[in-house]
């Protein structure tokens, strides 16, 4: 997924390494200073010198191996590790026995660090243990005794590498749970978003069929008694994995004296055509918006076009819908809806309020735990996607009213930016 790979892009490997092809060429040059500032001292300085081409020569050519872990081969490893071990073992045939006696510098001096850091960055803490044991082992051959500031110098590297090594796998395991994280993110909306298609459409028809069925009696009954437990089934399949029931109830939407329902399609709904648009351009949500006036909706909009996103304009329009189904649903016959559209510089609010009974307190929660997904997907889930939000006022007896708040992403009618 998309996600997925930007986080993989975004790897904490990915600094390492670049600041090892810096650390190694630098370290190289360093070598190189020393042995320049100590020349008279070596008794042999052709073998330096010679080293010392190789070691230049071999960083230089070698960079685009450690500019990622899939260059950096485990045969590259060991030929590297060899270079700095070489230039170890050969520091007492180059150098003055007084002089690593009084425990000078290797040839290679801190440019070892670098070979023994790959090993962490590439292969974690064990591969860091082995390398830098390695370069132990060499130290205290050349030395030719466990002198305190060898002894020193390798556990420095040592524990370096090891923690390094550590810290890149914690890194490592980092990454894995945080795209695996984005992938079940990915799922759930999808999944989410497939419940609220079910909810506007299959859930509706068979609550409807269930309600006529019993209605009409004989092989009618029968049948409506089948698609009340098909609905049953299927919302047991659609609410499962979704956001616990406590969190929903506390934040979000509803419409009318509705429990987070089903709402079977009313008679307060309109059924006008939606425009078919190009979905590229942005949607006058009057237009959408006017198919719900009816004798017992009341419409109320500006007077200029309120322009949205054809998608978001939609999803909208949609969330309006489903509250006003509730409101056929559960505030009664007789019950009217009216509907407020605002148009402001950075955002769209739409009022939906009736004079229903209102919600009982409890009962969203009690509805999203029977299967009920009305206002948990059909309006807060539609906003929440949006980017914006739904908030419930219900007061029993008295009516409910719900606010639907959608931030705009294009210019608006009077030539004001929307936010972004």
């Amino acid at each position: 997924m998309a996600e997925r790979e930007r986080v993989m892009r975004m790897s904490v490997e990915q600094p390492l390494w670049r600041a090892l092809s810096g650390y190694r060429v630098l370290t190289m040059l360093y070598a190189v200073g020393l042995f320049v500032s100590g020349y008279e001292h070596f008794r042999r300085p052709g073998v330096a010198i010679g080293y010392y081409a190789v070691l230049s020569v071999w960083t230089l050519a070698t960079l685009p191996r450690v500019a990622n872990a899939a260059a950096c081969t485990k045969r590259f490893l060991a030929a590297d590790l060899t270079v700095a071990l070489s230039g170890i073992l050969l520091t007492p045939v180059a150098d003055s026995p007084a002089r690593v006696l009084d425990g000078g510098p290797t040839l290679p001096s801190i440019w070892t660090a670098g070979a023994v850091l790959a090993f962490a960055i590439k292969g974690g803490w064990r591969w860091a243990a082995v390398a830098s044991t390695l370069v132990a082992a060499a130290n205290l051959v050349e030395r030719g005794a466990p002198a305190r500031d060898t002894v020193h110098n390798v556990v420095l590297v040592w524990v370096a590498s090891i923690a390094i090594g550590y810290v890149v796998e914690v890194a490592r395991a980092s990454e894995r749970t945080l795209a695996r994280a984005l992938e079940i993110e990915a799922a759930t909306r999808e999944r989410e978003r497939l419940a609220r298609d079910i909810h506007d459409g299959v859930l509706q028809v068979l609550a409807m069929v269930q309600r006529r069925g019993a209605v009409l009696g004989g092989e009618a009954a029968d049948l409506g008694r089948l698609a009340g437990e098909q609905e049953v089934a299927l919302r047991m399949l659609v609410s499962g994995g979704l956001v616990p029931v406590a969190r929903t109830a506390r934040t979000g939407a509803a419409t009318d004296g509705s429990d987070d329902t089903d709402g079977s399609a009313g008679t307060v709904v309109g059924g006008g055509p939606v425009p078919d648009d190009d979905p590229g351009s942005p949607l006058d949500l009057r237009a959408l918006l006017a198919p719900y006036a009816s004798a017992r909706v009341s419409l109320a909009e500006p007077g200029a076009a309120v322009l949205l996103p054809a998608p978001e304009a939609r999803e909208l329009a949609a969330a309006v819908g489903a509250a006003l189904d509730n409101v056929d649903r559960h505030a009664g016959a007789g019950a009217r809806a009216w509907i407020l559209v605002e148009d402001e510089p950075d955002e769209v609010v739409v009022t939906v309020r009736d004079d229903g009974p209102g919600i009982p307190e409890g009962r969203l929660a009690q509805a999203e735990g029977e299967g009920r997904l009305g206002v948990a997907q059909s309006i807060r889930g539609r906003l929440r996607d949006l980017g914006g939000r739904a908030e419930l006022l219900s007061v029993p007896g008295q009516g409910t009213e719900v606010e639907l708040t959608v931030p705009k992403r294009t210019k608006d009618p009077r030539g004001k930016a929307g936010r972004r």
